[in-house]
């Protein structure tokens, strides 16, 4: 009789458990983290995948505000006043939004950090929108990735990325 349950609660185990692997979520949550200008920052986000599909003009139109990774808005937090592309962004935490463009994206700092997508995006409550260069790259992402540079953060996914320059 032993036996008999030892091997029930194995099977059920093993079945929870590839249940578990099986229901992986679509988007994981990721953080990239850095220390720029003094300021410790973090940006907290999902990552989607691209799947074959293309991503810019399509998945994500151009010229339109995208919540920069998938289910919950992006956020972007700093521990210190810094600078992002040499205009003031004070110590918060801010939803990250981005308008892309074949050449120039724009990135927006937004004072409503709890936001699912870009759904409620209001715009007046913007703490700072830049303008950054947008480039193509030979090399896929197959994930979207935020990095934390020396000096900048950087977006990347698919064939394109683009970067802003954080200073104190």
């Amino acid at each position: 009789m032993n036996l008999k349950k030892a091997l029930f609660a194995f099977a059920l185990t093993a079945i929870v458990g590839f249940a578990a692997i099986a229901q992986e979520k679509a988007s994981p949550a990721k953080k990239a983290e850095g220390t720029v200008a003094g300021a410790k920052i973090t940006i907290s986000y999902s990552s989607p995948a691209v799947k074959g599909r293309t991503v810019w003009g399509d998945l994500v139109p151009l010229g339109q505000v995208w919540r920069a990774g998938a289910d919950d808005a992006t956020t972007f937090t700093t521990s210190k006043d810094i600078t992002i592309q040499g205009q003031k962004l004070a110590a918060g935490t801010y939803s990250f939004f981005i308008i892309p463009g074949e050449t120039a994206s724009t990135f927006i700092f937004n004072k409503v950090a709890k936001q699912w997508g870009a759904f409620n995006y209001d715009a007046k409550q913007d703490a700072l929108r830049v303008s950054v260069p947008s480039q193509q790259t030979s090399t896929m992402e197959e994930r979207l990735v935020y990095e934390v540079k020396p000096d900048s953060f950087e977006i990347r996914w698919e064939y394109a990325k683009a970067a802003a320059k954080i200073g104190a």
